[in-house]
């Protein structure tokens, strides 16, 4: 809303008392002596003062119209930081595994009225654990599986004491599809999933890291920008934190009829459903060739707001398939997250890909432990 002030100014004069005449001895007058009394002089008129002007009325001026927002202005960062996201439930399903050092079993939780499923590694012992987020990166839907490319960090992870979860994204494994455009809607299941922690008897919820691979590692990073429960992060090989790097790579998204076989014509991770309105599709299609809304998206342009610290991993071998991330994007964050003054460690392999393995995968993990366990496990 628009607050207009309207003032009334008024102008006036002061009164000044006038001034006492001074009376000359007349000519010819005789010198009186002290007995004499001397009559009183006359009461001088005073001068009236000019009138106070008519007080001038300046006009109020005329409201202007409530700007019109955004067709897509609930889908920006600072829609998200505003949005009161509800404390859902988080619920246990069946076991999936068990050994002596944690149980897998399934979990559904609510986001924006999807059912969004995922896995939960509980390490074994008396709770309330310290929780990580796992975050996957993109995969062609019909071969994703829940936990497709986190159950090996998770294992890591839940044998040294940490409650993964591992949610599978809206759209992927046995979660509902929703509108997710600019990848908001895979931040929103996030968000969700970190309110809906206090339901979690064995989670601590004060306790909270975050993991991301890839895309994963692209919504981390929008997660940091929005939410502050967040206690420590882990970018792997992360996309880019600047939306236009993605939709120059990989296009605007895959419209309704278009398929993920489309590939470098539109974004797979971006899908739009049938059933979406027209205007809002043709206000994504603008603003995902306007620059400026383009900055309203990426975190790379709001990095002041990261709280915690954060640590980013990168193969310079990456970046050779289509469906890789280039390592320069997380070179790029790494120095926008010192020049705002955050805490970040920017970590190269030279010798690795968009997956690690062997030795560089062993230390990828342990120094992510040493950051998590000095400012989630630790925490106060």
């Amino acid at each position: 809303a628009v607050w207009l002030l309207a003032s009334l100014w008024l102008a006036g004069c002061t009164r000044s008392a006038a001034p006492t005449p001074v009376v000359p001895p007349a000519a010819g007058r005789p010198a009186l002596d002290a007995a004499t009394t001397l009559p009183p002089a006359p009461t001088p008129i005073p001068t009236p003062p000019p009138p106070s002007p008519a007080p001038t009325r300046t006009p109020a001026p005329t409201p202007d119209p409530s700007p019109t927002p955004h067709p897509l202005a609930a889908f920006t960062l600072a829609a998200l930081r505003e949005r009161s996201v509800p404390a859902g439930a988080i619920t246990l399903g069946g076991l999936l595994a068990e050994n002596e050092a944690f149980t897998t079993a399934a979990v559904s939780y609510p986001s924006d009225g999807l059912a969004i499923t995922g896995l939960a590694h509980v390490p074994a012992g008396d709770g309330p654990f310290p929780v990580l987020i796992m975050l996957h990166g993109y995969y062609n839907r019909d071969a994703y599986f829940s936990g497709a490319g986190t159950w090996q960090s998770a294992d890591y992870f839940a044998r040294r004491g940490y409650l993964v979860l591992a949610p599978d994204l809206r759209s992927w494994g046995g979660s509902e599809a929703g509108l997710s455009l600019f990848h908001m809607g895979l931040v929103a299941d996030v968000l969700h999933l970190l309110a809906a922690l206090p339901s979690l008897p064995m989670a601590d919820p004060d306790r909270v890291g975050l993991w991301g691979h890839s895309m994963g590692g692209g919504l981390a990073t929008k997660v940091l920008v929005v939410d502050e429960q967040v206690r420590a992060a882990v970018l792997y090989a992360p996309n880019s934190a600047d939306d236009a790097d993605l939709i120059a790579r990989w296009g605007r998204g895959c419209l309704p009829g278009e398929s993920e076989a489309a590939g470098d014509f539109c974004n797979p991770a971006e899908i739009i459903p049938a059933g979406t309105p027209p205007e809002l599709i043709e206000a994504y299609l603008a603003a995902a060739a306007d620059a400026d809304f383009l900055q309203q998206v990426a975190p790379l342009y709001h990095l002041e707001r990261v709280g915690a610290p954060v640590q980013i991993h990168v193969g310079l071998d990456d970046g050779t398939g289509l469906a890789e991330t280039p390592p320069n994007w997380s070179a790029r964050l790494a120095e926008g997250l010192e020049a705002a003054g955050r805490d970040v460690t920017y970590f190269t392999y030279p010798d690795q890909g968009h997956f690690f393995s062997g030795e560089s995968w062993m230390t990828l993990h342990e120094r992510s432990l040493v950051l998590f366990d000095d400012h989630v496990k630790k925490a106060p």
